[in-house]
């Protein structure tokens, strides 16, 4: 992504690359209301998840990558103030409980890919309107 040739503009700076696809501290509440708030499609989408830790975790995933551009090698190595603002609107009570969301390797790689035919990736990259 960092072009280096002659007289060519790099398309990232270095610091660009470094931070992209990370958190760089926790998101503004305006942050956090446009991008980690889940409309009725995205809740239509976790109520198909069973377990508070699924249904946590694969909103990690949706939000983030609405936020971020990309999925986290770690879906759920985000601010704790992420993570408590999902738990909140889907009344999990216990926000921890997502640790067991990577109990099952397949769940985090499943979840973004889904069925055949289901939307759920192009609902994942779609910015909030």
């Amino acid at each position: 992504m960092v072009d280096e040739g002659e007289g060519d503009k790099p398309f990232l700076t270095a610091k660009q690359l470094a931070a992209y696809g990370k958190f760089e501290g926790p998101p503004s509440s305006e942050e956090l209301e446009r991008f980690f708030w889940l409309d009725d499609e995205d809740r239509k989408l976790v109520g198909k998840r069973r377990g508070d830790a699924s249904r946590l975790g694969f909103c990690l995933q949706l939000t983030t990558v609405r936020f971020l551009g990309t999925f986290l090698d770690d879906p759920l190595d985000v601010p704790l103030v992420v993570l408590d603002y999902l738990a909140a609107q889907l009344d999990v009570a216990d926000a921890s409980s997502v640790k067991r969301y990577l109990d099952r390797e397949k769940t985090r790689f499943e979840h973004p890919v889904g069925d055949p035919g289901d939307r759920r990736v192009e609902r994942f990259l779609l910015l909030p309107r």
